[in-house]
């Protein structure tokens, strides 16, 4: 069953989370003209990524696809207890390059309760092998996505939250 994704209005100085580039803050909403007088306003996103700031435009009438506002306090909880959760994934027991595809899929959906199995399914299966080389990108992806997400959720530092997964998986 498909959940219907409802457009949210932001606001410049809003955070919001990318699906494709994760956390960022609205630093301007922009009207754009496009060949024969056709006009698209735009949010302009400002994404942290490692280094310099990256702009993103993401245009206002499909923001509901691409553009979720952050986790509220109940969804916080709720990732919590997804990462404390202990037991296996199926994708455990797949081939690498499988559990990568399924893994990136997760990631790609911007939801964070699976951003937050993806987590945890590797750190799980990272105590048992060595990760490939794709599937540490994949875990440091996922655990910066959260950490962003979470600290600005809980309104607390992103060095708190890292020592928050550290004291959950041991690390």
């Amino acid at each position: 069953m498909k959940t219907k994704q409802t457009s949210h209005e932001f606001k410049v100085g809003d955070n919001a989370v990318h699906l494709s580039h994760g956390v960022g803050i609205v630093r301007g909403i922009e009207e754009r003209e496009f060949g024969q007088g056709l006009k698209q306003r735009f949010y302009i996103l400002e994404i942290q990524d490692n280094g310099a700031p990256k702009k993103v435009f993401v245009p206002i009438g499909t923001s509901g696809q691409r553009l979720r506002p952050i986790i509220k306090m109940k969804e916080v909880e709720e990732v919590y207890r997804i990462l404390r959760k202990r037991d296996g994934s199926d994708l455990d027991y797949q081939t690498w390059n499988r559990r990568y595809r399924e893994y990136m899929e997760k990631i790609h959906t911007g939801k964070v309760q699976e951003i937050a199995e993806v987590l945890r399914a590797l750190f799980l299966l990272k105590h048992d092998k060595e990760l490939s080389f794709g599937e540490r990108k994949l875990l440091d992806q996922a655990k910066t996505l959260l950490v962003k997400e979470l600290s600005l959720a809980q309104n607390i530092l992103e060095a708190d939250v890292e020592r928050e997964l550290e004291a959950i998986f041991g690390t």
